[in-house]
């Protein structure tokens, strides 16, 4: 079996996983790697099209998560608890519906297991795409091809953390067209038969991807499904707030191991 992801393993104990989301990296769940990796064995990965992972014309939740299910059985890791946010998310959800065996439970990170109806990303590809046409030859010169398409400062300086210098060209490390491409079905979702495993949901309470219509579908698919929101903090909650994210989840995985 190849096992094609890039990934870093931290620290011992219990196997404990992070997968990013869209457009991000291994490195985007840091602040919840340092401390975790106290206490349990933490593997971060760059999922597909991401990161120093291999890119691909393919993009979907099946794929993604067999990718990730491979790596754990050649790393001979099972009964893993699993932490996603966003897209990551839901190849979280796919991963413990597809490989029960491999999971122990779940922390899904601002992220309902529906299909998502608004395009949230059209000037984000848009910046993505200038920068390839205009081939910058310095880090500044990408950030303001960003900041031409992109307004948020934010946003901008995720984006940036994939940038890298090649032959005297700035460059991405994800698969901007493959993305692209595929976006659609990195909105889909195709629900998946009850999971009978703890699920911790937390939502950013300033955030819109979990709303009061997810519940059902959220209950339907993951009936032992508890939730908490993080006050004062978006899409991005491990970042706003990334201590108290790490309380939450530590709270969670204490009482799931009773």
């Amino acid at each position: 079996m190849s096992v094609r992801l890039h990934y870093k393993v931290e620290g011992s104990g219990t196997p404990l996983l992070l997968i990013h989301g869209l457009f991000g990296n291994l490195d985007n769940l840091g602040s919840l790697s340092r401390d975790l990796k106290n206490d349990y064995q933490v593997i971060r990965i760059d999922l597909r099209n991401h990161g120093l992972s291999f890119h691909s014309d393919e993009h979907n939740y099946q794929v993604m998560a067999t990718d990730v299910a491979q790596l754990l059985q050649s790393l001979n890791l099972s009964d893993v608890i699993v932490v996603g946010h966003s897209m990551g998310g839901k190849v979280a959800m796919r991963l413990a519906a597809e490989f029960p065996e491999l999971v122990r439970s779940l922390i899904i990170m601002d992220m309902a297991p529906v299909q998502y109806k608004q395009h949230r990303h059209e000037n984000v590809f848009a910046g993505l795409f200038a920068l390839q046409e205009q081939c910058p030859a310095t880090r500044e010169e990408a950030m303001h091809i960003f900041a031409q398409h992109i307004e948020m400062l934010s946003v901008r300086q995720f984006l940036g953390k994939s940038l890298y210098r090649e032959e005297n060209q700035v460059r991405l490390r994800f698969n901007v067209s493959a993305l692209f491409k595929n976006y659609q079905s990195i909105l889909d979702w195709n629900d998946v038969p009850p999971v009978d495993k703890p699920v911790l949901f937390l939502k950013g309470a300033d955030s819109d991807y979990i709303t009061q219509d997810a519940q059902s579908a959220i209950l339907k698919q993951f009936p032992k499904a508890k939730a908490h929101i993080i006050a004062n903090t978006g899409h991005w909650l491990h970042a706003e707030k990334p201590q108290d994210v790490l309380r939450v989840i530590r709270r969670f995985l204490k009482s799931a191991e009773k």
